[in-house]
C-alpha cells in the first residue's frame, strides 16, 4: 500500500505594485527599448544574457521568463542550469558566449576592477572583459549586446522592486 504524501510549499508572494499599470508610458518606452536593443543579438545568446543577468539580480520573475524562452527558443536544461557557474562550466559555451557572459557579469554588477585613472573602488567594466568581447562581436554588434544587458538590468530592477511573482509566464508571451 503507499501513501500520497501532501508538501506544503510556501504561499505566492502578491507584487508590492503592479508598475505596468501606474507608468503605462514608461512600460510603453521599455517594450520599444527592449525591442530595439534586441536588433542583431542571436536570440539564444541573448535569452542567456538575460538569465544570468536575472540571476545576478535575483529576479525571480525574469529568471522564469528568460528560461522559459531559452527553452522555446531551443536552448538545453544543461545549458541554462549551468549559468550560475559559467566559470566552471566553460565548456557547455563557445568563446563567444563566454565572453558574452563575462560582459554581462561586469556590467550588471559594475563593481568589478581598479584603475589608476578611477582610483580604487572600480565602478566600471574592466578593460580586459571589454576587449575580450570585443574580440568575438563586430562594434554594431557589441553596441546591441551592451544595450540588451542595460536593458534586462532596468527590467530587473522593476521586477525586483516591485517583486514581481514568477511561475505564470508562457514562452513567447510578451511582457
Amino acid at each position: 500500500m503507499t501513501t500520497q504524501e501532501t508538501v506544503e510549499y510556501a504561499t505566492e508572494h502578491e507584487p508590492r505594485l503592479r508598475w505596468a499599470q501606474h507608468a503605462p508610458e514608461v512600460y510603453k518606452a521599455m517594450l520599444r527599448l527592449d525591442a530595439a536593443a534586441r536588433q542583431g543579438v542571436d536570440p539564444r545568446l541573448l535569452e542567456l544574457v538575460k538569465i544570468r543577468a536575472s540571476q545576478l539580480n535575483h529576479c525571480a520573475f525574469c529568471l522564469d521568463m528568460h528560461s522559459k524562452d531559452a527553452l522555446a527558443a531551443g536552448e538545453s536544461v544543461e545549458r541554462i542550469i549551468q549559468l550560475g557557474a559559467w566559470e566552471e562550466s566553460a565548456h557547455f559555451y563557445t568563446e563567444k558566449e563566454l565572453a558574452a557572459l563575462a560582459l554581462t557579469d561586469a556590467v550588471t554588477v559594475l563593481t568589478g576592477g581598479t584603475s589608476q585613472a578611477f582610483g580604487s573602488g572600480g565602478g566600471f567594466v574592466p578593460d580586459d572583459v571589454y576587449e575580450r568581447a570585443a574580440k568575438h562581436f563586430e562594434e554594431a554588434e557589441l553596441a546591441q549586446l551592451i544595450a540588451a544587458i542595460t536593458v534586462i538590468n532596468a527590467w530587473n530592477r522593476f521586477g525586483v522592486t516591485c517583486r514581481m511573482t514568477p511561475g505564470h509566464y508562457e514562452a513567447g508571451q510578451h511582457r
